[in-house]
């Protein structure tokens, strides 16, 4: 059966969705109840909602003690990095793929959603969509390995801010949503901040930018999947398994990899960064159902606000005046952007309480 949106879903995945439409442009959209895994930032696209979920007006501890552990893991996720300084991003990134691989396939299996995968994952127009997020996702992945080992975890710090401000551009842009003057407001303050930095570093912030961008078009294009936040997980490192492996291949042939060639500790780290990379959004995906859009909203920013801090205060990297001008900049464009989800969430809540007559 096929929707208005052109994705084929069976009976059984159909009846997983909400039946609330939310309006996203002048089309509306049937909705899944959770939350896409949009890194450790986004639950929404721009100011729409895109997802529903019995926890909309209330939060729960199991849902804070999820979320609260994916955005910990996340926050100290630069510390694992550092450790895998040595091995170069593009040998750390097929490992974090296919060790990633059978957690994600354990826990779909066990939720017993391994065969609606496989029937959504047979249409050609899935299957190229998931092949799209895949090549974003493996991008922003390579682009954060490789600046936490080159002492550049500020900029991913960055990066992961501004994300949910770049989201509100993109749903301007691409669905036609209407931005607020305090949104419009809090884009321009996150420009000034990209342009401050240009500046000062003679160029753009590129690390920075590459994250925000990819991120941002992930998040956009993993909302057509028409899969939950963990089978589509699942269905992006499996396409990504081949490209991982033959990597390994070309690695071993040029003597150049460092698994189970140089020590013991550099093997489990290799295969520990699938574990950390796989469980945070499985515990994301899991905590989101269970929150408000406004609790997630504050909580969204743990993470970058925990990577800043081991930037400055454990790597010691560089922050002079320029720095935290441009900091204050974005730090003062989320505060905004955050008021005005938390404004909007307060508004549709006392609209449902009490609807028209």
């Amino acid at each position: 059966m096929e929707d208005r949106s052109g994705s084929v879903r069976t009976a059984a995945a159909r009846r997983k969705f909400s039946p609330v439409a939310v309006p996203c442009g002048r089309r509306a959209y049937d909705v899944p109840p959770a939350p896409a895994p949009s890194l450790p930032l986004d639950v929404s696209f721009g100011s729409k909602r895109l997802f529903m979920s019995p926890s909309d007006h209330r939060d729960t501890r199991e849902g804070f003690l999820f979320a609260g552990g994916a955005y910990f893991m996340w926050g100290f996720l630069p510390l694992y990095m550092k450790a895998l300084a040595h091995v170069p991003a593009w040998e750390v990134v097929p490992h974090r793929i296919l060790w990633s691989l059978p957690i994600a396939g354990l826990v779909v299996w066990w939720q017993g959603k391994a065969g609606a995968l496989v029937k959504a994952a047979t249409t050609p127009r899935t299957l190229a969509m998931a092949f799209l997020t895949a090549s974003l996702i493996s991008v922003n992945w390579g682009t954060y390995v490789w600046a936490i080992g080159a002492g550049r975890a500020l900029e991913t710090a960055l990066g992961y801010y501004i994300n949910p401000l770049f989201s509100v551009f993109l749903a301007a842009v691409l669905i036609g949503e209407r931005l607020s003057r305090p949104q419009v407001f809090a884009i321009f303050l996150a420009a000034l901040a990209v342009a401050l930095l240009t500046w000062e570093a003679g160029g753009l912030p590129w690390v920075s930018i590459v994250l925000t961008v990819s991120w941002g078009f992930y998040a956009y294009f993993k909302r057509t999947l028409p899969v939950d936040p963990t089978q589509g997980f699942l269905l992006e490192v499996t396409l990504l398994a081949l490209p991982s492996l033959a990597m390994f291949g070309w690695l071993e042939r040029e003597g150049a990899s460092h698994f189970l060639h140089t020590g013991a500790t550099d093997a489990l780290l290799l295969v520990g960064s699938g574990v950390v990379t796989a469980i945070p959004l499985m515990l994301y995906a899991t905590g989101a159902k269970l929150l408000r859009l406004s609790t997630i909203a504050v909580m969204q920013y743990s993470a970058p606000t925990m990577i800043f801090l081991i930037a400055v205060f454990v790597f010691h990297e560089p922050f002079g005046a320029t720095k935290l001008a441009a900091f204050a900049l974005i730090w003062t464009a989320l505060v905004i952007y955050t008021w005005t989800l938390i404004a909007a969430a307060r508004h549709r809540t006392r609209r449902e309480a009490d609807p028209p007559r």
